[in-house]
């Protein structure tokens, strides 16, 4: 936004960030806040303190001790800014994303850097890592949380080092999918309520993170990675000891697994060597319009059991397979706890929403600058992760209300609204897929989409947002155990 376009948003802008006032306490710290928002939504090419601080005569010294030495309530305000989307924003078909993203950092002395997979250059780098919450509705979607990943080796069990960073001594190494199950909790507390959650392998494949969230009620499309195991058929339990247990004296505890019971199975040579999925036929499924053409890919599900936390068989669960039609070497696996009732397309719908924290991200750090701090303490940082969310919030919400777009009779836009689901903030296009079976020629090596589009940033099946970070495997050599168990 340029200057102008800010004046005339700031009357909104002031209305939205008027309810933030107690959580800033002085009248000084409140109007730095008014200036370090602005700066994010102005169209200066770089949006770290010092070009911010400069275009608007304020010394950049001011900046950086309202982020690092003022005193003010960075977790209320996050507190305050969810419940302020839940008033604005609820929906019945309201999706959570789990995500991380990463920041490419020079030198050791930025907290919590280190070197690591980093997903803004595609491998390892020195890099700030942080693990974020998203939330998305047909009509509307931010980053609600996000905090910094704390390394365990070089930083948690360092703690002069952590001192010297600003790290408070409370603030120890959590895994990340820990992080998101506090970041969900916290956004529940606060009156938020996901219909679905989806989130990628790197959670998907933690049991413990699944297991939470079914004792929270909370259903979820999770990504699995192709080394994930359940079993095709339940395995028998035993809820008491038998006779001959009970001649030989031995004492176990129950219930228990049956000694003779079938393995559980990885998720790749179910689909590629059990009888029972083979016999479930490939459905295609038009997910969306993209740069290049109708978005189709093939799923098919059949139901599986998983281990709970004591190695039991849980209830049947949604074991869901997807191949990119164009690209059949392109698949991916889904666990969902779904009710059993629950269609394929919904299924793929939220599995395929995971993309929109990805648009944010992209959103965030395109148009407001989130990669660019240049700070280095923690609580810097970290307080710079909340105002960006507070900045997404508006944007996303003030361009929501001018694209001038029509909604159909059920709130959602419609299949052919012009638009991209990679478009920018405020481009109109439906922000989840839509997903339905096609029939099966409807697309092919050729298809081309029915109108042409602005060119956009990459669509949800493109590599550069859904590749995984193991890439797909050949299935491997099998036992004969395991292939009685298919």
């Amino acid at each position: 936004m340029d200057a102008s376009m800010i004046m005339q948003i700031r009357p909104e802008l002031t209305r939205f960030l008027h309810q933030f006032d107690d959580c800033l306490g002085r009248v000084t710290t409140r109007r730095y806040l008014d200036l370090y928002i602005e700066g994010q939504l102005s169209n200066l090419p770089r949006k770290s303190i010092e070009p911010m601080a400069d275009a608007v005569g304020e010394p950049p010294r001011n900046l950086q001790e309202f982020l690092r030495l003022f005193h003010w309530d960075e977790p209320a305000v996050r507190d305050r800014l969810q419940q302020y989307i839940v008033r604005r924003h609820s929906h019945a078909q309201s999706v959570g994303a789990i995500d991380e993203t990463s920041f490419v950092k020079k030198g050791n002395q930025t907290a919590c850097v280190q070197r690591q997979y980093c997903g803004a250059v595609g491998k390892k780098d020195n890099c700030v890592v942080s693990v974020h919450l998203g939330y998305a509705t047909p009509e509307f979607y931010s980053l609600i949380d996000g905090e910094v990943y704390l390394p365990e080796e070089t930083w948690h069990q360092d703690r002069d080092r952590c001192r010297a960073a600003g790290i408070p001594d409370d603030v120890v190494y959590r895994a990340k999918w820990q992080m998101a199950l506090d970041q969900y909790r916290r956004a529940v507390a606060n009156g938020m309520r996901f219909a679905w959650l989806t989130f990628d392998e790197g959670y998907g494949g933690k049991g413990p993170f699944l297991q939470e969230l079914e004792k929270l009620g909370q259903n979820y499309v999770a990504e699995v990675p192709v080394s994930f195991v359940a079993w095709t058929q339940r395995p028998v339990v035993l809820y008491r000891a038998t006779a001959r247990d009970r001649r030989q004296g031995r004492h176990r505890r129950y219930p228990r697994l049956k000694i003779k019971n079938n393995p559980k199975v990885e998720v790749r040579n179910i689909l590629a060597y059990s009888p029972a999925m083979r016999q479930i036929p490939w459905q295609n499924y038009y997910v969306k319009d993209g740069r290049k053409g109708p978005m189709v890919w093939q799923a098919k599900r059949m139901m599986v059991y998983l281990a709970e936390e004591h190695g039991l068989p849980t209830r049947p669960y949604h074991l869901l397979v997807a191949r990119n039609v164009l690209d059949p070497d392109e698949v991916k696996y889904f666990i969902s706890n779904a009710p059993e009732p629950t269609p394929v397309e919904t299924l793929l719908r939220v599995a395929f929403t995971r993309w929109v924290v990805e648009r944010a991200f992209e959103d965030s750090k395109t148009e407001l600058g989130m990669d660019h701090f240049e700070v280095r303490k923690f609580v810097s940082i970290q307080r710079h992760l909340i105002l960006s969310c507070l900045s997404h919030v508006f944007l996303s919400e003030f361009c929501g209300k001018h694209r001038g777009e029509k909604l159909g009779p059920d709130r959602l836009p419609g299949p052919d609204r012009h638009g991209d689901a990679g478009a920018p903030v405020g481009s109109g296009g439906p922000l989840f897929a839509e997903v339905r079976p096609t029939h099966p020629g409807a697309t092919d090596d050729n298809a081309r989409a029915k109108r042409q589009s602005r060119p956009q940033p990459p669509s949800p099946n493109h590599r550069s947002f859904t590749c995984p970070r193991h890439q797909i495997e050949e299935p491997n050599q099998m036992s004969l155990e395991t292939r009685v168990a298919l």
